[in-house]
């Protein structure tokens, strides 16, 4: 499995969800699982990100389904990319101090569409069925230059 890290876009990131170094945010770590074509992360929250009682709150799951569609984008579908559109249904909670797994793919690439999706598992079992979503790469005007570089210079999302 490969360790995604922003910092090898050249540019700085504060990722509330991903980034380890913000302080403030959810630093989940996600990894691509080549063989599986998948991205992965496990997480357990704690009672500082609830909503209801003993519940993580539906924000903070979104955040964490929007974040693993995005570097399914970028490590399964090469392509940098936000989210375009994005829906999901609850049909269960997910639990404070539980352990979680999120696993994202690709459904599909078409033209400048990238439709991915992520459930997430506890014990293996599905508890939260996948989004629907469909992300697109940001124009030019959109995408910072890797650090050190000049506006003009190459762009992370259109550089191999």
């Amino acid at each position: 499995m490969k360790i995604l890290d922003n910092a090898q876009w050249g540019f700085e990131s504060n990722c509330f969800v991903c980034e380890a170094v913000n302080t403030r945010g959810l630093r989940v770590p996600f990894s691509h699982d080549e063989n599986r074509s998948a991205v992965v992360a496990e997480c357990s929250l704690g009672s500082e990100f609830s909503g209801a009682p003993n519940f993580v709150h539906g924000g903070i799951v979104s955040a964490i389904l929007d974040e693993a569609m995005a570097w399914a984008a970028i490590a399964i579908a090469g392509q940098w990319a936000v989210t375009h559109t994005t829906s999901t249904t609850f049909d269960r909670p997910i639990k404070v101090g539980s352990t979680y797994r999120v696993e994202a793919s690709i459904a599909a690439v078409v033209d400048d569409r990238i439709d991915p999706f992520a459930p997430i598992l506890a014990a293996g079992r599905q508890v939260r069925p996948p989004p629907h979503s469909t992300s697109r790469p940001p124009g030019p005007a959109q995408t910072p230059p890797p650090a050190g570089a000049a506006a003009a210079g190459p762009n992370p999302a259109t550089s191999p």
